[in-house]
């Protein structure tokens, strides 16, 4: 088999808990190690790594064949753009970018450079999406009419990762769970007509957006999606109206605890909901608990291998992640406008 030898431009939090163990455990990845800045402790993990002092260690390194720029989003967009001047191919952490046009840029030079892209949508291999994907595809809901998205959290506090609070282009939760919300409604309904959206600073010691409510407009169905910090009691995450039926569904997917906790992701019980957590079906036939689907993040990056090696599409191409920038550009303009903004 094919190695692709990978590094990460960081090994924090991302870099730990949702790429080096899938790309360790996929036999067709080496990691060859990491750009870490002062902390050096990817070795402590992964012995055999290489701990890069700097970027351009990683980009003048010809072994290095994948570039994982997981890395604050305003960065983005400079790193991918190196990476891909470097001969590299790849994975960048949403959001994508800041802007639209810096999307379409990346994907430009990746075809004069004749590399590849693809954008870390992790959440649609989560175990209450991949659920909620399955009975939307049966058809069991009949005709939809109303969708709602929630990413719920309750913080008063700001996040100790200060490039989250203080405003630049990729500050703010439009741009930290916004994507997230934004790429599972793409993914399950394609692009809307139209959108309207509602953007607010509701915590008192918050200088960036930490509110959003996008209204997304399709010809016979409307999707709401809605993240917030001052959300003490969280609704369900996913509240799907059909013709036929309802389903709801709170989200529970328990990776990213498992892999925090330091649990391996081939080990028995990974990416496995608790019963308790199931979603319920009620139809005009039935009235039950929907058993949730295994979640497991290393298909997104058996995804990237296969694309890799096999000449197919990305499991999350550089088009979707800039659809996903359209939206949260045209989200901007509508709450400046306070008007719904069309899309298509």
């Amino acid at each position: 088999m094919k190695k692709i030898n990978t590094a990460l431009l960081s090994f924090g939090m991302s870099g730990r808990v949702f790429h080096a163990p899938f790309i360790h455990l996929h036999e067709g990845f080496e990691l060859l190690g990491s750009w870490e800045r002062s902390n050096k402790t990817i070795q402590q993990n992964y012995p055999s790594v290489k701990s890069y002092n700097s970027l351009e260690a990683i980009l003048n390194d010809d072994a290095v064949e994948l570039v994982i720029v997981n890395t604050p989003t305003y960065t983005h967009f400079e790193y991918a753009e190196k990476a891909l001047q470097a001969g590299k191919h790849i994975v960048v952490e949403k959001a994508f970018t800041t802007t639209v046009a810096e999307a379409e840029a990346l994907k430009a030079l990746a075809i004069k450079q004749n590399k590849q892209i693809s954008v870390f949508q992790n959440r649609r291999w989560d175990s209450d999406f991949k659920t909620v994907k399955k009975i939307i595809n049966s058809k069991v809901l009949g005709d939809l009419n109303e969708v709602e998205i929630h990413f719920d959290r309750y913080n008063l506090a700001l996040s100790p990762k200060t490039h989250k609070e203080i405003p630049s282009g990729g500050a703010g939760i439009l741009k930290d769970l916004g994507p997230h919300l934004i790429d599972q409604a793409l993914c399950l309904f394609g692009m809307p007509e139209a959108i309207f959206a509602d953007i607010r600073i509701t915590r008192k010691i918050s200088a960036v957006d930490d509110c959003i409510m996008l209204l997304l407009y399709y010809p016979t169905c409307r999707v709401t999606l809605k993240a917030g910090y001052i959300i003490k009691e969280a609704l369900p995450s996913y509240i799907i109206h059909g013709t036929e039926g309802s389903f709801i569904k709170q989200r529970a997917d328990v990776q990213e605890t498992q892999l925090q906790q330091g649990l391996h992701p081939d080990v028995i019980g990974y990416g496995i909901e608790s019963d308790e957590t199931k979603g319920l079906l009620h139809t005009n036939t039935v009235k039950e608990y929907v058993a949730t689907e295994k979640g497991n993040y290393y298909d997104y990056y058996d995804g990237v291998y296969k694309s890799l090696t096999e000449n197919i599409p990305m499991p999350v191409t550089v088009d979707d992640g800039i659809n996903v920038m359209k939206i949260i550009e045209a989200a901007i303009v509508s709450n400046e406008q306070k008007k719904q903004i069309a899309l298509v």
